[in-house]
């Protein structure tokens, strides 16, 4: 295809190049998310948010005053200065998926706002009138210009660029017709080039098991540079990840670049299975972080923990690799890239 950009001529960086801050939706008490693990998840935002702030500002989405006065006890123990509160109420806690997909350019407004429709992974949960609106209120908060494509269904989880012109994403999910049934494959990468400003859209197959967003990039193949991809992998042959997992690495072998350089592809394993009230959940190393001096990695307290920590500390030489304990989190079905977003430095 002809190279594009959306016609304001905003890019969208790659995650590892440099942010501002990064964009957190703290959970709501009754949240879909956590039946009944409340209070034992939140020690996970907790250590989430300190080890954030140690890299960068944090901007905490919260319902109220109320919640932030919460908030702000639980986080007394980071700098005050490091945290900002913003009062726009969510519904669940992902920004990833229901917050601004940031985008940039040389001229001014340098920075702006993607403002995609949310539909909640495909009407999975309901309300999500709050989450939908999200994009919007933190542009207006930042007095940042709003892009508005509202009628074109994408979350953040759902694509991975590069910032060199490409974007990474799945079959199962962009092209599943609960997202956006009356446009074709072709017309779905036509906005993806136009919105994102890239050349190249590539195309992986099937999500792992228990993935409730139909098959999010985000668990299983991340850009760590323009040319370096990790990809998870399950050598276990009777596990349900075992053969979707095989082909989207045999897709990324075969994949070019642009100016035709191969991928280079780090394997990165999977965890062990992890059931919870007889569902299996997506829990993945992929679902990592890339804070400026700091890389959030979630682990399960099994032995590829170590083996996730090396592969990442290979790809993130200068950055730190920092391990939380996510066997309670993943119970949400998601994990620290999931909740996150980052708001790149202009």
């Amino acid at each position: 295809m002809t190279p594009t950009q959306n016609a304001a001529g905003y890019v969208m960086p790659a995650e590892w190049e440099p942010h501002e801050a990064t964009w957190i939706s703290w959970p709501q008490p009754g949240c879909n998310s956590f039946p009944g693990s409340y209070d034992r998840v939140v020690p996970t935002f907790v250590q989430m948010a300190a080890a954030l702030a140690e890299s960068e500002t944090v901007r905490i989405n919260v319902a109220d005053s109320g919640q932030e006065k919460s908030v702000r006890h639980l986080l007394r123990g980071v700098p005050a200065e490091r945290v900002e509160y913003f009062h726009i109420p969510t519904n669940e806690p992902w920004c990833r998926d229901h917050g601004p997909v940031f985008v940039r350019r040389k001229a001014s407004p340098r920075l702006a706002v993607l403002d995609f429709e949310f539909n909640a992974w495909g009407w999975k949960l309901s309300p999500f009138e709050d989450d939908d609106e999200v994009p919007q209120k933190i542009a207006g908060q930042l007095g940042l210009p709003v892009l508005d494509h509202s009628g074109f269904v994408l979350e953040g989880g759902s694509i991975d660029v590069n910032g060199a012109g490409t974007v990474l994403t799945t079959e199962s999910c962009l092209l599943n017709p609960n997202r956006n049934p009356k446009l074709t494959r072709q017309q779905i990468e036509k906005k993806l080039h136009e919105v994102l400003g890239v050349r190249q859209v590539l195309w992986l197959g099937d999500g792992i098991e228990g993935d409730d967003t139909d098959g999010h990039v985000d668990d299983i193949a991340r850009f760590v540079s323009k040319a370096v991809v990790v990809a998870a992998t399950e050598d276990d042959e009777r596990d349900p990840n075992h053969e979707p997992l095989r082909m989207n690495l045999d897709r990324l072998h075969q994949m070019r670049l642009p100016d035709g350089e191969p991928l280079h592809v780090l394997a990165l394993p999977m965890p062990g299975r992890i059931v919870r009230e007889g569902m299996r959940l997506p829990a993945s190393y992929a679902n990592f972080y890339i804070a400026n001096e700091i890389v959030l990695l979630p682990v399960y307290g099994e032995r590829n923990d170590a083996w996730a920590e090396s592969i990442l500390r290979e790809a993130f030489p200068k950055r730190k690799i920092v391990g939380i304990d996510c066997r309670e989190l993943i119970w949400g079905l998601g994990a620290f890239h999931c909740l996150t977003q980052q708001q790149p430095a202009v």
